[in-house]
């Protein structure tokens, strides 16, 4: 199956190939296996990419591991060079020399898979040290299903170099995986991936050019890669003419990214997934969390972007009662965490930072535990920037509807027009589309119709046309700008629905009286139709009686 890099849509050939070959494997277990080497086809190609230009230049040292660091490739052995694991793809008997001990040994291929990853982690330990799977070797995995995997993946043609862009085949397939075992898995798919499609609509809102972007529960860094990918198009849109490898990689460096996770699992994928993205980030992981073992207490950041666990209920340490966080909206109730994340994340905005958050709908209204008085507080300190209620169906780890919080630091600056006592409310419920029978995403349409709305919203009107966007008006049934008095009124429920209203009927010249007449001559037929399908169940259960 040899792929190119203008088939856009080979991910999910790719996936179901894959997938015909996991056999009675779990998705939780084959997931491991399956990233475990597209990560390694990733590192081995870039490798060899960079090796073919260092050969090409005349005092470059191909054999120099620093050659490739500077150019932000990793370091790969020969033992993990791809072209060794495809040549032993089939063999029973490999010898190699363990990278860790450096004795000689005989393994199959699983087993060359683990060294390979034993030696790719030792030779690049500063980001890689226990991140990669090394389990390949377990006598309970098929190693015909292995090599299988690894003759599938060999003929993906990992980098296309056209006269603008480098498109990245195996970064794709990385992520199109991701969603595809967070489908495969259910609610506990829902902890490592956001849908795609949900994070761009934070991504696009918060338009992340340059400076500090922090994820506190970042899972398997899908919002990380979007912001990236947000760069890359828009430094190809600003540059039609001249745009190159060059001026994108400028462009991702003037973001940085930091992350935490507390499932390790987890975070060894979002390790895996930055990489084969080409994205140097911070991301941290420990037991205890964001909550009580902030990574980066004292740090600020200009976008947070998150889809924290929604509605939990056990994160509550006594050691948090008097915590600076609090300290801005009050302390949030010990029995549900959502107001804790954002009062979290708030905390770590920059003076003219904003943030993202997916929350469960509840957080728009509940009064339980103090929840209304802390939104009152967030409210009428202009924390909150826009609302918007999402459709359902969106997510693999739950169905309660959920919403996004924007948040502002400071919504008088940040070159924007000074939006303080307004927020904004956008209705989406009606949007989207069913991909399958369950599930839901927004379209490319969709995220430009919300994200068009919000730009508009907070845009200086001098800057409107320069931006490409119209005059921002109320539309009823999807946006209202609304007062901090309106909202007072509303006690400081913030449920879209309370403000935008209905979308309004278009007149079809029909009167009332005339339509009222013709509603009543159907309902009447309705009625008699009723009356004539009860006769006749009637007549046949007469007749099933006598037949006794």
């Amino acid at each position: 199956m040899a792929v190119s890099a203008t088939d856009l849509g080979f991910e999910a050939d790719l996936f179901k190939a894959a997938d015909k070959l996991r056999g009675n494997l779990e998705p939780s277990e084959y997931k491991h296996i399956a990233l475990g080497l597209i990560f390694l086809k990733y590192v081995s190609d870039a490798f060899e990419i960079q090796r073919l230009k260092l050969q090409a230049e005349e005092y470059a040292d191909p054999e120099d591991p620093e050659e490739y660091l500077a150019a932000r490739v990793f370091w790969v052995p020969q033992i993990a060079r791809w072209s060794n694991l495809k040549a032993n793809a089939r063999t029973r008997d490999i010898e190699i020399k363990d990278p860790i001990t450096g004795k000689d040994k005989k393994v199959d291929i699983g087993g060359l898979i683990d060294a390979a990853m034993e030696a790719i982690e030792k030779h690049n330990e500063s980001t890689l040290k226990g991140v990669l799977p090394k389990d390949y070797g377990s006598p309970s995995l098929d190693k015909t299903m292995i090599g299988d995997l690894v003759m599938l993946f060999s003929d993906i043609e990992m980098h296309a170099e056209g006269d603008n862009q480098t498109t990245d085949l195996l970064g794709r397939a990385y992520e199109y995986f991701l969603s595809g075992f967070a489908g495969a898995e259910g609610r506990r798919g829902g902890e490592f991936f956001t849908p795609r499609s949900v994070v761009r609509v934070i991504v696009e809102m918060l338009e992340p050019y340059k400076g500090r972007v922090y994820d506190p529960c970042c899972g398997s860094g899908g919002m990380f890669v979007q912001a990236e990918k947000f760069i890359e198009d828009h430094a190809y849109a600003y540059r039609e003419d001249n745009a190159n490898t060059r001026d994108v990689d400028m462009a991702k460096r003037q973001i940085s990214i930091y992350g935490q996770e507390r499932n390790n699992t987890t975070w060894k994928l979002a390790k895996m997934n930055l990489a084969v993205r080409g994205i140097d980030a911070d991301i941290q992981w420990n037991n205890e969390g964001s909550f009580i073992r902030d990574a980066f207490s004292n740090d600020k950041f200009d976008f947070a972007m998150a889809n924290p666990p929604f509605n939990v209920s056990d994160w509550w340490r006594e050691s948090l009662a008097e915590d600076a966080r609090w300290s801005h909206f009050g302390t949030p109730p010990q029995g549900n965490a959502n107001f804790a994340w954002l009062a979290h994340i708030y905390h770590h905005l920059a003076p003219r930072g904003t943030a993202g958050v997916v929350l469960a709908n509840g957080s728009m209204s509940s009064q339980s535990g103090g929840e209304g008085d802390i939104r009152k507080a967030m409210v009428n300190k202009d924390a909150v920037d826009c609302m918007i209620a999402l459709p359902g169906q969106l997510f693999y780890s739950t169905q309660i509807p959920a919403c996004l919080w924007f948040l502002a630091r400071d919504k008088s600056a940040n070159g924007h027009r000074d939006r303080r006592g307004e927020t904004l409310f956008i209705d989406a419920r009606d949007m989207g589309v069913m991909v399958d029978r369950t599930r839901r995403d927004f379209t490319d349409d969709d995220i430009a119709k919300i994200t068009a709305v919000y730009h508009s919203w907070r845009a200086k009107p001098e800057d409107l046309e320069g931006l490409g966007l119209e005059p921002y008006e109320d539309v009823p049934g999807l946006c209202k700008s609304a007062s901090t008095e309106e909202i007072a009124k509303h006690g400081y429920v913030l449920t879209p629905a309370r403000y935008v209203g209905s979308e309004a009927e278009e007149d079809d010249g029909i009167l009332f009286a005339d339509r009222f007449a013709e509603l009543r001559a159907t309902l009447v037929e309705q009625f008699a139709e009723g009356r004539r399908l009860e006769e006749r169940i009637e007549a046949a259960l007469v007749g099933v009686t006598e037949s006794e």
